[in-house]
């Protein structure tokens, strides 16, 4: 885990994601990209198997889609872009090499930033570059996986779906900022609608490459690590890793250049294959598309209707509202959330409410009903409406989150806020004064055992008060004040 003079190897990742971009068709032809769930091989076409003699025609939404996302990073975006052809010999790969960009990617430079435990960071962009996807080997085991199969299956459906990729620069030092990284960027995808960001169904796709610092400061042998299909995974497999190499130098051994692949049952990295380096993949230019001519003033329009970004939105939420770390990446996690709780506080709730409504209230409905924020039947202003009834203690709490159930849960259509509280029996205000007391009465009355345990003096811990309290707040529907009714039961069981 250490130089021979005991200090600490620093290590050094740098990271290739993989966005699938939401277009309706692929890269370089009209075929669907909706793929997941159809029959295999059903999104396909002549273009996108090679057949010979066809050609690419680009994707100008891809095109688009791709420069947003640079922009999100505060990229230059480069006029005159063009694709290569990149080599290698494998069966998801019909044409035997992959249309990408190589020397002139679309968008350069830029950057991310990140939140790790409380400390900024900025993480430099090398560049975002478009390329198409390959296609999917199916292997026949129980887990899916190439391990025990005897024979593989090619799903070409995939293949030719746009991709964006951005490559980092080596400016992340641990598996936890790797993945704080990771998750940033597929908010702000999310954000920009660029992509859906799903690792699971492989929307999103990462590479890690890393490596542990020799004692004068350079770099030491890279090796890089695929199939990581979640956050988790990625941090899992980076932590095995920087173990791996560590033990290896320790014992004085080398570390040998490579792709690994990440087996996440087993919780180990395996060889997969050398290394390849660019001249490995022969690339060359693609002579069947011209260059990327970007029309720049559409780029400005572009730049200047950017949403706010979500590292952005989480700082101001922080500053502005005063809620807690947590609470500002709950409320931003999602751009329509954030947006929900702006609508709630701007209709006159306190944000400290508005806030604690959301994430527990909302955030519970939204998963028990399997909805989106877009799909929430309660708009920000009768949340906003029901908050405000009860800082005036007009309704209580436990009142108001029955009606706030009433409200999210019904499907026949929209309810207005006092139909809502009728369906609930509240019928008026808070109950106060003489009906109040009417009603403690009723519990003292129906509960003399209790009454003259208390008066007698054996209540010494004052459990039977509180039993009483409990009982008139049952009795009230909830639309008693606590404070009163604890101020009008000392008053009523002293006398």
């Amino acid at each position: 885990m250490a130089y021979a003079n005991g200090s600490v190897r620093p290590v050094v990742i740098g990271l290739e994601v993989h966005l699938q971009l939401k277009t309706k068709s692929k890269l370089f032809c009209s075929c669907s990209t909706d793929y997941i769930g159809k029959k295999p091989n059903s999104c396909v076409c002549p273009i996108c198997l090679a057949v010979p003699g066809t050609l690419p025609v680009l994707n100008d939404e891809a095109v688009m889609l791709a420069i947003r996302m640079g922009l999100g990073f505060s990229c230059r975006i480069q006029n005159n872009s063009g694709f290569h052809r990149k080599h290698y010999f494998y069966a998801d790969l019909p044409k035997a090499y992959q249309i990408t960009q190589y020397e002139q990617a679309i968008c350069m430079e830029g950057h991310l930033d990140i939140d790790v435990e409380g400390r900024h960071k900025r993480v430099r962009l090398n560049h975002l570059h478009l390329e198409e996807d390959a296609g999917k080997l199916v292997h026949p085991t129980s887990d899916g996986r190439l391990g025990g199969a005897t024979y593989s299956l090619v799903d070409y459906d995939r293949g030719g779906v746009p991709l964006a990729e951005v490559v980092s620069e080596p400016d992340l030092s641990s598996p936890l900022e790797a993945r704080e990284y990771v998750a940033e960027l597929r908010r702000l995808a999310r954000y920009l609608d660029v992509s859906d960001g799903e690792m699971e169904s492989g929307s999103l796709r990462v590479d890690a490459n890393i490596s542990l610092s020799n004692p004068d400061g350079s770099l030491g042998t890279r090796v890089e690590i695929k199939n990581m299909n979640s956050l988790k995974a990625l941090e899992r497999a980076l932590e095995y890793e920087i173990a791996r190499q560590n033990e290896v130098l320790d014992a004085g051994g080398a570390l040998v250049q490579e792709t690994r692949m990440w087996d996440d049952s087993a919780g180990v990295t395996r060889s997969m294959r050398s290394k390849e380096s660019a001249r490995d993949y022969r690339y060359y230019p693609e002579t069947d598309l011209g260059p990327i001519a970007v029309d720049m003033e559409r780029v400005d329009r572009m730049r200047a209707s950017m949403p706010e970004r979500p590292f952005c939105k989480k700082r101001r939420f922080l500053e502005q509202y005063g809620m807690s770390r947590e609470e500002a990446g709950i409320l931003t996690e999602v751009k329509e959330l954030a947006e929900y709780f702006e609508e709630v506080v701007k209709n006159g709730a306190p944000a400290s409410r508005a806030v604690n409504w959301i994430k527990g209230d909302v955030l519970r409905v939204l998963n028990e009903q399997s909805l989106s924020i877009a799909q929430f039947g309660v708009a920000p202003e009768m949340l906003a409406e029901l908050i405000a009834e009860v800082e005036k203690k007009e309704l209580s709490t436990t009142m108001a989150k029955d009606v706030f159930d009433i409200l999210a849960q019904q499907k026949e259509g929209p309810l207005t806020l006092e139909e809502a509280k009728k369906r609930c029996g509240v019928t008026g205000g808070r109950l106060t004064g003489d009906a109040l007391r009417a009603k403690i009465q009723e519990v003292l009355d129906s509960s003399g055992d209790v009454v003259e345990t208390i008066r007698s003096g054996q209540d010494k811990k004052g459990a039977k008060v509180k039993y009483l309290q409990g009982l008139v707040m049952k009795a009230s529907r909830g639309q008693a004040d606590m404070g009163e009714v604890s101020s009008l039961l000392d008053k009523m069981l002293g006398g």
